[in-house]
């Protein structure tokens, strides 16, 4: 037998450490090494995309979740439903790069082609059929700025001449734009790491030292642990102390309805004003997103502007009593799919916090939605908002909006700073909560628009 080196095959070899540039390697859980119930959904997952991709190796630290978010994403890009499987395929590539998220923009092209799309459409959005242009405008709303969406944007989709879009075929698409928005949330929030076959996420150079970044080495690549030690452990006792003494003042005394309503809209406008302060611009990508994006059209001009995010109370439109419905009557099962979805994020829970067992996170968690919920305008007239500035100091506030309104500048030290005595698994939680809560928030205005549309 020739050896492969003489035959002249190049092997490839993965250019990363894992499945995710921000989680070692060692402490990610090993295929191989997985429960029963993790093999199934990795049978599942193999199954459904040809492929174990990184998001499923990284979001297999939370099992019910990922089986929820599995069946959901199967049955939007495979099952019976009012859009074609091309169609499917090049929304989600539309979604992804609106964040120039390449991860999901390689998977879906591939997806795109298999399915017997046409390769000119990938040069850009021009070159697609005019049906699909029209939703340009719709995604780049949704991705940026959801308050803007109104009934009138939704009567252009459904009422131009030949072009048109049913409502059904319009209520996938949204579902379909929102999936990919938050999952690319998901895909930099976490740092997945290109799979081998894309680009960036291989090599042909044999394996040395210089396979490494050079900061990586003067830093200790899992050298991060060792700063760890008091600081954060007080960090953590600190939060653990807030969560009492709120619940104690929660049930002393309540708010005014004056002052409630205040308080989210001071914890609205300083979440405008939350930025990192390493806002380099982006490198520019070499992927097929650069034809799809309108660079000029984004989350930071606005902030910048200091435009105003009208409220959206919740008790006047809301997932449950509104946007479950529609979704159900138009586009049968996927309702209950997103509902459990988004109830599992929500409840996920396993009564610890880094070394803590038998905590009671509710509160938490709560704050950290109802926070990515303020910063979309919505409000929940039950909520205290002061609570927020409570439980989620700066660095973790910064993560948060990076990750839900500009996920493409995220960065390892912006994960590595918040919670540094949590473990990996809690950080990943968090990161499924900014999926949910991205995700339902851009929901709710597109159905709020459908709605008055329809009525």
């Amino acid at each position: 037998v020739h050896c492969k080196q003489e035959l002249g095959i190049r092997i490839p070899r993965p250019l990363g450490h894992g499945p995710s540039r921000f989680i070692p390697e060692k402490e990610t859980i090993q295929v191989g090494n997985e429960d029963a119930m993790m093999h199934t959904l990795f049978a599942d997952s193999f199954a459904t995309l040809g492929r174990l991709d990184n998001v499923t190796l990284v979001m297999v630290f939370h099992p019910q979740y990922l089986e929820s978010f599995l069946k959901t994403q199967h049955y939007l890009l495979q099952m019976d439903g009012p859009l074609p499987l091309h169609y499917r395929h090049y929304i989600g590539i539309m979604a992804a790069a609106r964040h120039q998220c390449s991860y999901l923009v390689n998977l879906h092209v591939n997806d795109f082609l298999h399915v017997g799309g046409d390769p000119k459409w990938l040069n850009g959005l021009e070159n697609a059929p005019q049906k699909l242009q029209n939703l340009g405008e719709l995604n780049k709303m949704l991705a940026h700025r959801p308050w803007l969406i109104t009934k009138e944007h939704i009567e252009q989709l459904l009422k131009t001449e030949e072009n048109s879009w049913s409502l059904a075929e319009l209520i996938h698409a949204v579902v379909l734009l929102t999936h990919y928005h938050s999952l690319a949330s998901f895909t930099f929030g976490c740092g997945i790491s290109p799979e081998i076959d894309c680009e960036g996420g291989h090599t042909f150079r044999p394996p040395s030292v210089s396979n490494y970044c050079i900061c990586d080495i003067t830093n200790g690549y899992h050298g991060v642990d060792e700063i760890h030690s008091t600081e954060s452990v007080c960090e953590v006792e600190a939060l653990m102390e807030k969560m009492k003494q709120l619940q104690e003042c929660r049930d002393e005394e309540e708010a005014s309805q004056e002052e409630m309503a205040t308080r989210f809209e001071r914890e609205k406008r300083e979440s405008m004003f939350v930025c990192s302060s390493e806002d380099e611009e982006s490198a520019p990508t070499r992927d097929v997103s650069r034809h799809f994006e309108d660079t000029s059209y984004g989350y930071k001009d606005f902030s910048r502007h200091g435009m105003h995010v009208p409220t959206f109370r919740v008790q006047d439109y809301s997932w449950e009593d509104h946007g479950y419905s529609l979704v159900n009557r138009l586009y049968p099962d996927v309702g209950q799919l997103l509902d459990e979805k988004f109830h599992i994020a929500y409840n996920l829970t396993y009564n610890t916090m880094a070394m803590h067992k038998d905590v009671d996170t509710s509160m938490l968690r709560r704050a950290i939605w109802n926070y990515i919920h303020c910063m979309f305008g919505i409000r929940y007239d039950d909520y205290d908002y002061g609570e927020i500035n409570q439980l989620l100091d700066r660095s973790f506030k910064v993560y948060i909006k990076t990750v839900v309104c500009t996920p493409e500048k995220t960065t390892k030290r912006m994960y590595d700073s918040f919670w540094r005595q949590f473990e990996h698994s809690e950080k990943v939680h968090v990161n499924l909560l900014l999926v949910e809560a991205r995700m339902q928030a851009e929901l709710l205005y597109a159905l709020r628009a459908i709605t008055r549309y329809m009525t």
